[in-house]
């Protein structure tokens, strides 16, 4: 692949990143990138993630968009209330970068669906708000090898680890979260400040970028976790469960 005249005008600032470059350019427009959930976390992450020229960006989401999403899942617009989610993220995508592929998942991801969905793809970024999904695409990307980035909210503070358990030394998610904690709550109920969906989102897209580049230290074995009231990071480590039923079988 060789980028035209208008691409290395629009990836400028990658280009001339000696990290990047060129070639770091062309790998990102021939990734594929699978990102579950067009909602609070998916919004920027979608955006940032176009907007750096991942050449193909699928989308799972099987909702639509309602009036109270707007505070916080910034990819959709006033006009897009009723609209599917995965429709409405595709039509901004082109808007933003027309070098960009969406394939639109409008469904539910389940035990039928989702091992050939996640197949095609590089690299997975969960962002649903639901352990049942947590955990199968958690189960998949062991299975297939694959990197999964993985976010959540809460009222003013949010969390992202990146999990690689299928590597001897790497937790899976399960690791961290070994059954489902039962109602931890939600936004809808507990509420949310909007503006921590697009610090957590923005860093799940710059933690999917180094993954497909290779740039720096990887996620993977460390927690993060953002508070924003008190305007604080931490990471944390995160170890490997020797005991895990579900990532030792592919140490």
């Amino acid at each position: 692949m060789i980028l035209t005249d208008e691409q290395l005008d629009r990836y400028a600032r990658h280009v001339i990143l000696k990290e990047v470059g060129g070639a770091g350019q062309q790998k990102l427009l021939a990734s594929k990138v699978l990102v579950i959930g067009a909602g609070g976390l998916g919004s920027p992450l979608i955006l940032y993630l176009a907007a750096a020229g991942v050449g193909t960006i699928g989308i799972v989401d099987d909702d639509v968009v309602d009036l109270s999403n707007l505070q916080r899942q910034v990819i959709h617009m006033t006009d897009k209330v009723g609209a599917a989610k995965t429709a409405s993220t595709a039509e901004l995508v082109a808007r933003l970068n027309p070098d960009v592929h969406t394939i639109q998942h409008n469904l539910r991801l389940d035990a039928g669906n989702a091992e050939s969905i996640l197949a095609g793809y590089d690299l997975v970024v969960d962002g649903t708000d639901n352990f049942a999904t947590r955990f199968l695409v958690n189960d998949l990307c062991l299975r297939h090898q694959k990197p999964l980035i993985s976010g959540a909210l809460s009222q003013f503070d949010g969390q992202l680890a990146t999990f690689k358990g299928y590597l001897a030394d790497k937790p899976c998610y399960r690791c961290l979260v070994p059954e489902d904690p039962g109602n931890i709550g939600n936004c809808a109920e507990d509420g949310i400040l909007g503006a921590v969906a697009g610090v957590i989102g923005s860093l799940m897209a710059t933690e999917a970028l180094k993954e497909l580049l290779g740039l720096g230290e990887s996620l993977a074995g460390k927690l993060l976790i953002y508070d924003a009231l008190g305007t604080t990071f931490r990471r944390i480590g995160l170890p490997k469960d020797p005991g895990c039923p579900y990532c030792k079988t592919h140490d």
